[in-house]
């Protein structure tokens, strides 16, 4: 039987984006010592291909068990429910958990759901958050939850320096966007109330590491409690000390793997373009036509996974094109594709993406250069970093009418492929790769910061 040395609760916004990262971290905690429940939604659990079994699922209640947030009337409902009904059954799950061999001793939750705290506090439970977006988009919206800058930023907002982006001019296409909205306007309160009671929590973890943010981790650290832990990626494409740890465990869709994987086996080093917007985007039928005329145009190889509900979208004479260059072994259009192991082929040249924080990741840990073309939320952050701090990539960028152009899209996959700036590119990959590697490997910042939460959690006991 065995003795674990303290037990987390780990409490994800169920959301795969939110919960992988999570989910990583809960991995190296376990092979620690430390007993792990994860605590999903039950309308979550309820859509998942397939769960992890290397920890503990239980289930809590957002208040809309048959369909989530599709089952609520609007998103304040739903945040406004999740609240009531989440607290009340994470309390119940809390205290069925008190009669197994090790006792919950702390709760790690994401800030999405900052309500998490004062139930911790109630049970006399350590209380640890975990930040999924990196320092650079937490700084931002902590200015904006002092009130000093505002979302959409104003001309006198755009003045103000960003630790982390103090190097570099900050436009108005560089912070996190969202439409002018009730229920963006809400989903902006979600984002900056992550901080509404943070001076409580014992623990603040960030889904980076150290040398990746510098500049704006020291800059927080004398705020909060703020620790890096990252990239929460599986162990075998960083560290390898996770024997088996291949893949999240956790999945929305199906990925069609042995297609993705054997047409790969079959293209040479370095030439393939791998183009992903997430499980989440969605993408206009306008651009999706430019992405396919882009990447036809840069006459490259492609991988383009385009989920089923975005498939209608793209004209059905594109399709058919599409179709040919499949035929002559140029591209393959996909549904849903195993995204690490597609990284990490030896065959990918560059990726197309929208620049969500766990692919971006993805991509800095498996050395790949990125062409971004974000769409919302953190991700024009993200693509600002990666272009003008890392110099990991390009980014495409939009016209007046908001979309990306064929000839934009074309040129900047020749510039990461062809030209002598991606060259330089690739130089920084490398470099950012080794250091990913580096900051999860034993002794490694992030390494040290995930001993020192476990041997302070042991204490706790």
């Amino acid at each position: 039987m065995t003795t674990h040395k303290a037990h987390c609760l780990i409490l994800p916004y169920p959301l795969q984006g939110h919960i992988n990262p999570m989910l990583q971290f809960s991995k190296r905690l376990q092979s620690k010592g430390v007993k792990i429940t994860i605590a999903p939604t039950k309308s979550f659990l309820k859509t998942m291909q397939e769960l992890p079994t290397s920890v503990s699922i239980e289930a809590i209640s957002d208040g809309y068990d048959d369909g989530g947030i599709d089952q609520a009337e609007s998103f304040l409902a739903y945040i406004t429910r999740f609240k009531e009904v989440g607290s009340d059954t994470l309390t119940q799950l809390i205290q069925k958990l008190t009669n197994c061999e090790c006792p919950v001793n702390c709760i790690g939750y994401d800030p999405f759901l900052p309500w998490a705290v004062e139930v911790a506090k109630n049970f006399g439970l350590v209380s640890a958050a975990f930040f999924t977006q990196n320092c650079t988009v937490d700084n931002i919206y902590y200015h904006v939850h002092k009130g000093v800058i505002k979302l959409p930023p104003t001309e006198v907002d755009e003045q103000i320096l960003i630790p982390g982006l103090s190097s570099t001019t900050v436009e108005s296409s560089d912070v996190p966007s969202f439409e002018s909205s009730p229920q963006s306007d809400k989903l902006v309160e979600l984002l900056v109330n992550q901080f509404s009671n943070l001076e409580k929590v014992d623990w603040v973890l960030i889904n980076s590491f150290y040398k990746l943010e510098k500049e704006v981790i020291d800059w927080m650290a004398k705020l909060y409690p703020i620790k890096t832990i990252g990239p929460t990626i599986p162990s075998m494409y960083l560290d390898r000390r996770l024997p088996n740890d291949k893949e999240y465990g956790l999945s929305l869709f199906k990925p069609m793997a042995n297609e993705c994987l054997n047409w790969l086996n079959n293209q040479p080093i370095s030439s393939v373009v791998y183009v992903s917007f997430g499980s989440m985007a969605k993408v206009e039928a306008e651009q999706l036509e430019e992405v396919a005329w882009g990447l036809k145009n840069s006459n490259k190889n492609f991988l383009w996974v385009v989920r089923s509900t975005e498939e209608p979208k793209l004209p059905k004479n594109l399709l058919e094109e599409l179709k040919s260059t499949c035929e002559n072994n140029k591209g393959l259009v996909v549904s849903w594709c195993p995204q690490l192991q597609v990284l990490e082929h030896n065959s990918i040249g560059c990726f197309l993406t929208h620049c969500g924080w766990n692919s971006t990741l993805e991509a800095i840990s498996l050395g790949v250069p990125m062409v971004t073309m974000p769409q919302w939320s953190d991700q024009p952050t993200n693509a600002k970093l990666v272009q003008d701090v890392w110099q990991m990539g390009v980014r495409a960028k939009q016209d007046e009418k908001g979309i990306v152009r064929r000839d934009i899209i074309e040129e900047c996959i020749k510039l990461v492929m062809e030209e002598e700036k991606g060259k330089v590119i690739m130089e920084n990959v490398k470099k950012w790769k080794e250091l990913a590697r580096n900051a999860m490997d034993e002794g490694g910042s992030s390494d040290k910061n995930i001993e020192e939460f476990v041997s302070k959690l042991v204490k706790e006991i």
